[in-house]
């Protein structure tokens, strides 16, 4: 076991445990779908969770709901009235996906969208108290726009994988995956409108706080 590993079950065996219902559906992640790493986890799950619990906002945006591990822990942390918009572009990912957001005890918090959210994103006519960011990586930058509009003064953005696996910082890589998420992390950090802070947990997690 490495010293990261040993860290990782640490903190594991030190916060508060997954839901049966959360540890079956990242069970079924591995076992069914293509990349399934590209799920949050246990450890993300609850701060995503926790951070709407500090937070408090009645509307939050995803952009990337892939197996809807991270979209669950989200609504987990949402008042009653509460709503989580989802969006996600694979329509291959929705027969998956749809069961665990329709028999979850957060059903009624969740909107399932599926499509582009370049093009969703424009036609939401809601204002977010908060939004997750966690899509193709090469149109970040294109994202974060779209949705710092529609994010309200003081709201927040979390943008997910933004040190992408230590490559962010290698020389090596290339590819167009890389060269969004550095870009993203330039543009981001010369941007004035908002307060960041990269946080280093598994791939990187950016806090971004709009300024009133």
């Amino acid at each position: 076991m490495t010293e990261s590993e040993a860290i990782d079950r640490y903190i594991l065996e030190h916060i508060d445990p997954e839901s049966d219902y959360l540890r079956k559906l990242y069970r079924d992640t591995q076992i069914k779908l293509l990349y399934p790493r590209m799920a949050s986890g246990h450890i993300q799950g609850r701060l995503l969770k926790m951070f709407v619990s500090m937070i408090q906002p009645m509307n939050i945006l995803e952009l990337g709901t892939y197996s809807g591990y991270s979209g669950l822990c989200l609504a987990e942390g949402l008042p009653e009235n509460g709503k989580l918009y989802t969006i996600e572009i694979n329509d291959e990912q929705e027969p998956f996906t749809r069961p665990w957001f329709e028999n979850s005890a957060y059903a009624d918090k969740i909107e399932f969208i599926i499509g582009d959210a370049g093009e969703v994103v424009k036609n939401l006519d809601v204002t977010f108290d908060m939004a997750f960011i966690d899509a193709d990586k090469r149109r970040y930058t294109e994202y974060y726009e779209l949705v710092l509009d529609k994010i309200r003064p003081g709201g927040y953005i979390i943008a997910d994988n933004t040190l992408w696996d230590g490559h962010v910082i290698d020389d090596k890589f290339h590819d167009a995956q890389t060269i969004g998420i550095r870009s993203f992390n330039d543009y981001l950090a010369k941007d004035e409108r908002v307060e960041k802070v990269i946080v280093p947990l598994r791939d990187g997690l950016t806090i971004i706080r709009k300024k009133p």
